[in-house]
């Protein structure tokens, strides 16, 4: 079938567009979720891109699917899937990635290898683009250029809102771009828009659908459908039907409220649509041999196991107390633990390591952390050999069973259980007490801390007692953290080295890295938040040698901070003058033996501890 020219009958169809993308991968959540965190998260496209295809089947439509090349790629199923329910397949990004970040070189690099994913799953030809991240504005028309010369014969990248293209109205509807010089042509199916006081709003679909009035709506495409000759252009993203995926806490309200407000009208709007509106997908309009398959050289493109490219982000063993309510009573925290020793070839054996995570009132967390916890494991087999110690701290809210759900088949993974909430610190110390190795990590279940740093961190546990993460070091950083939380625990370290005479950068976070027998016989009189703080504070007391770790601090992505802020703000101040009573009268020591033991280690280690 040869390329024709649209339709202009007043009866015919609109073009219905939808991109395929999990939820985690939207731009409302760039700034919040990082790409190198995407593998952590509940993979939800499946379910959502079936949500869509039953929806379009009970109405006997065909639509545009524009998808990732990286879901291409790691599951050719759901493109099949799409394409067997009698659907057009076309191209956006391979990961979702903001163009206009790119050179062009970058971005014919990347939109070929998403077409190539693409056909290779699809087994038809690709001939639509359209932009994962970001609209098209006027200085990226350059875009439309490089499609040309890679032979694509359409684009839907353009979303005139505003003053966008105001200086060109003809973009503001179904056009053909020809090449800045001379080199072929494209058609360019932009999303619908309607004008009100010299701005133009789109009024088909996505954000603007679940945000603006539908009667408004309804009333604004009719009119198009009655004035213009060219067809409505309608738009959703996949995950814009799946009411039930994941609530990220770690957006802003703005954010929130663009990615989460309204997904239950997503589905009925376009069902109103749906039942009175025909609709074709943008290559069936344009009269593009879209249905025929065909044999399509070149190789496919594997996915990189370890994550987006720079295009993207610049047990066999569950133990017997599984379910057991453990007490107050810590038996066996001193029995003998086993040093490394050697493999059989003679060579070093890799270190063993316990990682211990308490967790409160968690349940959404669980998985998350599964992931985490799993990559981590694989990522330091070579070096380190993990086993894992979960605590729930008397959840009520399904924790525990989340727990069994999700790790309850991990090899090398014992879970644990307090009848009754204790706090932060003694979850960790009981996890310290049934970890079977001298070596022992903590982490907050809520991954703040990449536990993938451990990778750094381990190694330095040569040289001390306790190795703990350090954002507020020179070196460190915090991403996406609340201002008045890095006054207070910075103010909170600040009081800590005046007292303790050395300087502490960080003095309240989970994530370390210790040696069982040193922790295990010190002193513990609080067990929620300031014991945390409390057992540096007696291992430096006690002699012990702790080394600051410069790492990144983010916002926590899943949940609720349990911390009761004033109440441990207080428990902190009273710590902090029992500790000055202790110095006063000669009854702890400033620093580890030999002077400053922090860079007596990193003399040591040839690493840098932490500044005096």
């Amino acid at each position: 079938m040869s390329e024709r020219a649209p339709s202009n009958e007043s009866s015919r169809p609109h073009l219905l567009t939808v991109s395929v993308e999990d939820y985690f991968h939207a731009g409302s959540m760039h700034g919040a979720v990082r790409p190198r965190h995407w593998e952590r998260f509940e993979s939800r496209v499946d379910r959502s891109v079936d949500q869509v295809l039953e929806l379009l089947a009970r109405h006997d439509t065909s639509a545009t699917f524009f998808i990732l090349g990286c879901i291409a790629d790691k599951n050719p199923a759901l493109v099949r899937r799409v394409v067997e329910a009698g659907h057009e397949v076309a191209a956006s990004a391979y990961w979702p990635s903001d163009a206009s970040l790119m050179v062009p070189d970058e971005f014919r690099e990347d939109v070929v290898r998403s077409r190539a994913a693409l056909e290779a799953a699809a087994g038809r030809q690709v001939f639509g683009h359209r932009l994962a991240r970001s609209w098209m504005r006027p200085e990226q028309l350059w875009i439309l250029d490089v499609l040309i010369e890679e032979g694509f014969r359409y684009d839907s990248s353009i979303n005139p809102v505003l003053r966008h293209f105001a200086a060109e109205p003809r973009r503001h509807e179904l056009h053909r771009h020809t090449h800045s010089e001379g080199a072929g042509e494209l058609w360019v199916a932009p999303i619908s828009t309607a004008s009100f006081l010299g701005l133009r709003f789109a009024i088909s679909g996505g954000n603007y659908v679940r945000q603006l009035p539908h009667t408004l709506l309804r009333r604004l495409t009719a009119r198009w459908g009655k004035q213009r000759e060219q067809p409505l252009v309608f738009y959703f993203v996949s995950w814009e039907l799946d009411r039930h995926q994941p609530q990220v806490a770690a957006l802003s309200r703005v954010q929130q409220l663009r990615h989460y407000r309204n997904l239950e009208k997503t589905r009925w709007v376009f069902e109103d649509y749906l039942h009175d509106t025909p609709f074709t997908p943008v290559a069936e309009h344009l009269g593009l041999d879209w249905k025929e398959t065909r044999e399509l050289g070149g190789a496919r493109h594997e996915a990189p196991a370890a994550g987006p490219g720079p295009a993207a982000d610049r047990a066999s063993t569950v133990a017997s107390g599984h379910s057991a309510v453990i007490g107050s009573a810590l038996t066996g925290a001193f029995e003998q633990i086993e040093s490394p020793g050697t493999d059989d070839a003679g060579g070093e054996a890799p270190r063993e390591a316990t990682v211990v995570v308490p967790l409160y009132r968690e349940r959404v967390n669980v998985a998350y952390l599964r992931r985490a916890l799993t990559i981590l494991r694989e990522r330091l087999a070579q070096k380190t050999t993990l086993r894992f110690v979960l605590v729930d701290d008397g959840s009520d809210d399904g924790t525990w069973e989340a727990m069994e759900q999700e790790f309850g088949d991990l090899p090398d993974t014992r879970l644990f259980r307090h009848e009754q909430n204790r706090g932060v610190a003694a979850a960790i110390r009981t996890g310290i007490g049934h970890a079977e190795t001298e070596i022992v990590c903590t982490l907050d279940c809520d991954c703040s801390y990449d536990p993938n740093e451990l990778e750094g961190m381990l190694p330095r546990i040569d040289q001390a007692d306790m190795v703990t993460a350090s954002p507020y070091h020179p070196d460190g950083a915090v991403f996406h953290v609340p201002g008045w939380r890095l006054f207070l625990s910075r103010t909170l370290s600040r009081l800590y080295s005046l007292v303790l005479g050395r300087r502490l950068h960080t003095v309240t976070s989970c994530f370390r890295v210790l040696r069982r027998s040193a922790v295990l016989p010190l002193p513990a009189r609080h067990d929620g938040f300031l014991g945390v703080a409390e057992m540096l504070v007696e291992l430096q007391s006690a002699g012990g040698t702790v080394i600051e770790h410069p790492t990144l601090l983010e916002s926590r992505l899943f949940g609720s901070s349990k911390m009761k802020t004033l109440r441990v703000i207080g428990k902190h101040l009273g710590l902090l003058g029992t500790l000055l009573k202790r110095r006063l009268t000669g009854r702890m020591r400033a620093s580890g033996p030999g002077g400053d033991s922090t860079q007596e280690a990193a003399r040591r280690s040839g690493a840098r501890g932490v500044k005096p």
